[in-house]
């Protein structure tokens, strides 16, 4: 993929109204050495635990299948055989959507039978040329799945979803068949027209809150809204530690100052290297944010300063508490966690120079050195957040 494209992938769900356990599973992959993205949508049937059993494995079978690139007829056969068979209805079932996406903008989508997903190019429905494949073994004879295969460009999108989009307000006077397809597509061309750019979360976020509106509040299915966009990567910059040798300063200074993005400086040395080698104006913050850590300060044509080992170990353990619930505060860390989360590519530049005060074994021990944290950082990053991430050190 042209690699001014950033792929933003998100999938908001809201549960069967009384269930503790979401039914549908939704599951995403970036393969970094083939530089591919994998999601999967599934949908269990029923709701509660025994939906998410069935749909987590069929979507944990589709990824891992769709990632060995085996067959699609092939993958399909063994997900519908293995599933267990269902007592009442005698049949074994959970629906699929993958879509897998390749380094040059090259989409393939297969569906078994959640709602057909929507692909727009710009703010208009675009048709990617869908075809049907038609299972023939004995005991699936006759199923039918919808794949397409488009090269996508920038500002395109998928919209995957489940039944429960669909069907919501099923029943209702003033939707008596459900909100459907045709509805819920105009629904998001309408968001996407006055807001072009509109993320993918928060696209995902107003379908599944208009499906809980289209049900009073009381959603009867799982509901899970999944977008894909593909769109101008948002840039952010980490430099933190001091280089090895000092006549590296210079150098530093220069990737920083030529960096084209949102920049982040943390470490007290770091700001004192960058201040003195491109003469920015510095000023120390005087207001407590987080009780755990020294306050933010301000310097010139960089977006935040903050201390270095403390903080980049705070935002490490943020990162990996994470979730969709987390409120993050106003804390330096809390700041830079929000800067990463609003950023596709991220660079962090690591610093090797030893600072001997964090060998002092009388402090805390999760003072830990440097390039532990910013690893740790950058594999959770890459494999919980999609994030593109280059690390270097100096």
């Amino acid at each position: 993929m042209d690699e001014k494209f950033h792929i933003d992938i998100d999938c908001q769900q809201i549960f069967h109204h009384g269930e503790m356990i979401c039914g549908d599973v939704f599951l995403s992959k970036r393969i970094k050495e083939e530089n591919r993205t994998i999601a999967v949508l599934s949908d269990g049937m029923g709701s509660g635990v025994k939906a998410n059993v069935l749909a987590t494995l069929t979507a944990s079978m589709a990824m891992n299948f769709t990632a060995e690139h085996k067959d699609v007829k092939t993958s399909a056969e063994i997900i519908m055989n293995t599933l267990p068979v269902c007592s009442v209805r005698k049949v074994s079932y959970a629906t699929f959507t993958i879509i897998d996406i390749e380094f040059d903008g090259t989409t393939r989508i297969i569906e078994f039978d959640n709602p057909l997903c929507v692909v727009m190019r710009g703010s208009e429905v675009y048709d990617p040329g869908w075809r049907t494949i038609l299972l023939d073994s004995e005991e699936n004879q006759g199923k039918e799945l919808r794949t397409c295969e488009f090269t996508a460009r920038k500002e395109d999108r998928i919209l995957f979803w489940s039944d429960g989009i669909m069907q919501s307000g099923m029943g209702s006077r003033e939707l008596p068949f459900g909100w459907g397809h045709e509805s819920a597509s105009k629904f998001v061309t309408n968001i996407v027209r006055s807001s072009p750019y509109i993320s993918a979360r928060n696209l995902g976020m107003q379908l599944v809150k208009k499906a809980a509106r289209n049900d009073q509040g009381e959603l009867k299915d799982d509901t899970s809204a999944g977008v894909i966009y593909y769109r101008e990567p948002r840039k952010l910059l980490i430099c933190t530690g001091p280089p090895f040798e000092k006549d590296k300063d210079s150098e530093l200074a220069m990737r920083v100052y030529h960096f084209k993005g949102k920049k982040i400086i943390c470490g007290g040395t770091t700001a004192e290297i960058l201040g003195r080698e491109l003469n920015l104006k510095f000023a120390a913050g005087m207001k407590i944010t987080d009780p755990e850590l020294p306050p933010a300060s301000y310097m010139e044509s960089i977006n935040l300063v903050t201390e270095g080992i403390l903080t980049i170990g705070k935002v490490a353990r943020i990162l990996g508490d994470y979730n969709s619930d987390y409120d993050l505060g106003e804390g330096p860390a809390d700041q830079i966690v929000h800067y990463l989360l609003q950023s596709d590519k991220i660079s962090i530049i690591s610093g090797t120079r030893i600072n001997f005060a964090h060998q002092d074994p009388s402090l805390p021990i999760e003072l830990e050195i440097r390039r532990t944290v910013v690893k740790r950082i950058v594999t959770l990053l890459e494999e919980k957040f999609l994030k593109d991430v280059s690390l270097t050190f100096i």
